[in-house]
């Protein structure tokens, strides 16, 4: 789950409505869904970290820290439920870099090596947004059996491309013109963390895909020059119960 800074508010106020947030939310931390990391390039939504349904949250309704951006799947998934914030890990505020991994069958599991008290907040944050329903088998539904369907398969197809594209790079490491290719085609594909993961050996790339997805840079959660996920995350903005992991 790729960190992001969503960064202070471009306005004093609310946003009123909260749609008119999205457009400076996509050019701070992209077009892709927060969670799973795809890329919505239509019906990107709005997502609400406390939802806006529930009484107790209504007023940060229009609050700029109260937003990521979710797809259809993550967001309905995800629904009114509330939010403990030290009970989960988000990417505005923990290195959710650290907390999984990404394997070549489209799955997401908890990063091995983390204490039993990390490990029950990325499972609970998984389960939030679905991404625990790794395969069909697991699902309980006939939307849920599509949807694990439809996630496990385009993070093959991310994990497929980003192998042949590190395969070609093998053969000619020196070519620049292919590293910048190879991280347009990551950007244009989405799952970040898939990409990460395949050119874990090459620092440049990298550098280079932590550079060009918006936010993840300003995130502070990769050093700046060894790439190495930084913990606990810096959290710049101070935003509540950050820095868990």
């Amino acid at each position: 789950m790729r960190p992001v800074r969503r960064g202070p508010s471009p306005q004093s106020a609310d946003f009123v409505p909260y749609a008119s947030a999205l457009a400076p939310l996509v050019g701070r931390i992209g077009l892709y869904c927060s969670y799973c990391e795809r890329l919505i390039p239509t019906n990107l939504a709005i997502e609400h970290i406390q939802a806006k349904s529930l009484p107790k949250y209504a007023a940060l309704e229009g609050r700029w820290h109260n937003f990521l951006l979710g797809c259809v799947n993550c967001n309905s998934t995800k629904g009114d439920k509330e939010v403990i914030l030290s009970q989960y890990l988000l990417p505005d505020r923990d290195n959710t870099a650290l907390a999984y991994e990404y394997l070549p069958d489209g799955t997401v599991q908890v990063a091995r090596g983390l204490t039993a008290v990390r490990s029950r907040k990325a499972e609970a944050t998984l389960a939030l947004v679905g991404l625990d329903k790794a395969s069909a088998q697991a699902a309980s539904t006939a939307n849920e059996v599509q949807v694990a369907l439809d996630r496990c398969a385009q993070r093959q197809q991310a994990w497929f491309e980003a192998n042949v594209a590190h395969d070609e790079l093998q053969a000619q490491p020196d070519n620049d013109l292919l590293r910048r290719m190879i991280v347009r085609l990551a950007q244009a594909r989405g799952f970040f963390s898939v990409w990460m993961t395949v050119f874990a050996a090459d620092r440049d790339m990298r550098l280079r895909l932590v550079q060009a997805f918006p936010g993840t840079l300003e995130s502070g959660c990769f050093d700046p020059v060894s790439t190495a996920p930084v913990k606990p995350a810096p959290n710049p903005d101070k935003l509540i119960s950050g820095k868990k992991i």
